[in-house]
């Protein structure tokens, strides 16, 4: 073998390597600006990568700083609109009555003072109908006319009300 110290074989071989690439600059000078824009692009999508990982693991950390809305105030839903007279005098003229009470049939209202929630369901008054509904399968038929008979003689709201008439018909029909 060679008896020149390894230093100097190192530099040797970055020489031949250097003439290696000038010679081979004419053909790769053409891919160049392909090759650029790839490594650029490359940096750009992992950048994105980290800050996002940075991001959920934030969320994470802060998730249980912050207290979880029940509502988000930004989200509107139908439900959230009041009802009054004059709305449900134009409901009823547009042809929009509330046919599957008729079928069931109307409770009778418990005479009860305003704010009092139903011994079936405590905060039933509070409720939003995406609560009412994920508890509709734990109420019995009795709990289910007790909830629709408050609702009529307090709030009447038409989708509460056409839930748990729904709701009691289904009951009704599976016995």
């Amino acid at each position: 073998m060679s008896s020149l110290p390894f230093p100097v074989r190192v530099a040797a071989g970055l020489v031949v390597t250097a003439v290696e690439e000038v010679q081979a600059l004419p053909r790769t000078i053409v891919g160049l600006p392909i090759t650029a824009v790839s490594t650029v692009l490359q940096l750009s999508m992992r950048a994105q990568q980290v800050v996002t990982e940075l991001a959920i693991k934030g969320d994470t950390a802060l998730e249980g700083a912050r207290p979880v809305e029940d509502a988000p105030s930004w989200a509107r839903f139908d439900d959230d609109v009041s009802t009054t007279p004059a709305s449900v005098d134009r409901a009823a003229t547009n042809g929009h009555s509330r046919p599957a009470i008729a079928a069931v049939g109307k409770a009778p209202s418990t005479p009860s003072t305003p704010g009092t929630t139903p011994d079936a369901l405590p905060g039933y008054e509070t409720m939003t109908i995406a609560q009412l509904r994920a508890r509709l399968r734990t109420l019995s038929v009795d709990d289910l006319t007790e909830l629709l008979a408050w609702e009529s003689a307090h709030a009447d709201r038409p989708p509460f009300v056409t839930m748990l008439t729904n709701r009691i018909a289904t009951l009704t029909a599976e016995q």
